[in-house]
């Protein structure tokens, strides 16, 4: 079995003549603002003339799941996906995709695929993740992707121990740290302590530490406050849990062959190209000040006067009306009275601010007379990014100060109003700009067809 890294939690897996890509991304930057760690480029011309068997896609996320990345691929693909909305396979399906098949969990029978069994299994956050069981060759690899292990699912996974090689996501994100740095814990960063037990269960030959690859912009101060694990720390542990077992670093474009008998180098993809040195790791800085966010708004190109008009008019209106149409929860920190202060920047540092007065599913715009008790802040660029193009909120570089320290901090109202009926925005914003594209390439070549 070949077993490459593409990026993130992309793999192309081979067996006999058969090949199979798991949550593909050809794009770097991918999901807006993840960039490739270590860097890579993408040989486009080789990737359209990729004809994989299957796609299997773990879950709707835009890191996994992206139309961009997609569009490269030949329309006959079978896509199996895992999501439990109907509206994303639409949109595959739109995008051309003849066959697209819906993944169900720990189903007794295997979805085959040439020589290759791959089970879906069921994650712990159930409602989005999945995991794959994949078997060859008399071998089992376990692609655990970005999900964390669910405890039945584990007890299923037992039985094949020792596992041959099991794709571990080795990094723990600090999402809501850098969103509410007030709030964040400093110091080290220990690794979760339900790991050794599942690891020490599944009792692997091989380790790979897996998913994440990826930074934000070089100047961004979450590349030393997000990313808390590095490959060193991992490995030293994962030796301590494991005696036995290896952990083997694939970096974008590299393979191995995995066999009964071991492990051995294989060739590269063509069609990933590494830049620079690949052997980085992270660097966690648990002291880190975050700079002003007006300062990061300096680093976004200023928006044209139709796209700041489009965040104005959601800040006086579009806001009031989605909060009001929501259903707050009854332990939010605004089903009492307060005032919430969203205070929006622009490229030059520039600042607008609006206050509203909010008790539970009321809203309003409040004086300056009003003291604020939740404050929010945006780069006016990022804003507009979430309304019109659907950029995810860990990328977004929203801060939240002054909430109690046992308020959620998803009670956001921003947050909340950008995000609570927000699913597949950034593929709905792929599909518009592939097809608008699609549609132009038809008119300029007199209707005889796009260039996807």
């Amino acid at each position: 079995m070949k077993i490459s890294r593409i990026l993130h939690a992309g793999y192309a897996l081979e067996s006999g003549a058969t090949q199979i890509l798991f949550d593909p991304v050809f794009e770097n930057p991918f999901s807006r603002n993840c960039h490739a760690f270590p860097d890579v480029r993408f040989d486009l011309a080789r990737v359209r003339d990729l004809r994989p068997d299957a796609v299997f896609i773990s879950h709707f996320h835009d890191d996994h799941c992206s139309l961009d990345s997609l569009d490269l691929l030949d329309r006959a693909t079978p896509i199996y996906l895992y999501c439990l909305f109907d509206e994303l396979f639409a949109m595959i399906r739109e995008l051309g995709f003849v066959n697209v098949r819906p993944l169900a969990v720990d189903v007794p029978v295997p979805v085959r695929v040439g020589g290759i069994e791959v089970i879906p299994r069921r994650a712990l956050e159930a409602d989005v993740d999945s995991m794959f069981h994949i078997r060859a060759e008399g071998l089992n690899v376990l692609n655990v992707v970005d999900a964390w292990m669910d405890p039945e699912t584990l007890e299923q996974l037992k039985p094949f121990a020792p596992w041959d090689m099991v794709l571990w996501p080795f990094q723990t994100m600090r999402e809501v740290d850098v969103i509410a740095p007030s709030r964040a814990e400093r110091g080290p960063v220990a690794l979760p302590e339900e790991w050794p037990a599942q690891l020490q269960a599944l009792a692997p030959r091989y380790v790979v530490p897996s998913s994440c690859q990826f930074r934000q912009e070089p100047w961004s101060w979450y590349n030393h406050a997000m990313f808390p694990i590095t490959y060193r720390q991992f490995g030293a542990a994962v030796a301590a849990w494991l005696p036995t077992a290896r952990v083997v670093r694939l970096n974008p474009s590299v393979s191995v062959e995995l066999s009964a008998d071991g492990l051995t180098p294989a060739s590269p993809l063509p069609w990933v190209l590494p830049v620079g040195e690949q052997d980085v790791d992270y660097e966690y800085d648990p002291q880190i000040v975050p700079p002003a966010t007006a300062d990061i708004a300096r680093h976004f190109a200023p928006l044209t006067a139709g796209q700041i008009a489009l965040v104005l008019d959601f800040c006086r209106h579009g806001l009031l009306q989605r909060y009001q149409d929501m259903e707050l929860p009854e332990d939010s920190y605004f089903s009492t009275p307060c005032v919430w202060q969203l205070s929006v920047y622009d490229h030059d540092g520039g600042v607008r601010r609006f206050r509203y007065q909010i008790h539970g599913d009321d809203i309003a715009l409040a004086g300056d007379e009003a003291a604020p008790t939740w404050l929010t802040e945006i780069p006016l660029a990022k804003l507009y990014a979430g309304l019109a193009l659907g950029e995810s909120l860990t990328s977004m570089y929203l801060r939240i100060d002054g909430a109690p320290a046992d308020a959620d901090i998803v009670d956001d109202p921003l947050i909340r109003t950008l995000f609570d009926n927000g699913f597949a925005a950034y593929q709905a914003a792929q599909l518009a700009r592939i097809k608008g594209r699609t549609e132009s390439g038809s008119a300029t070549l007199g209707g005889r067809g796009g260039a996807s």
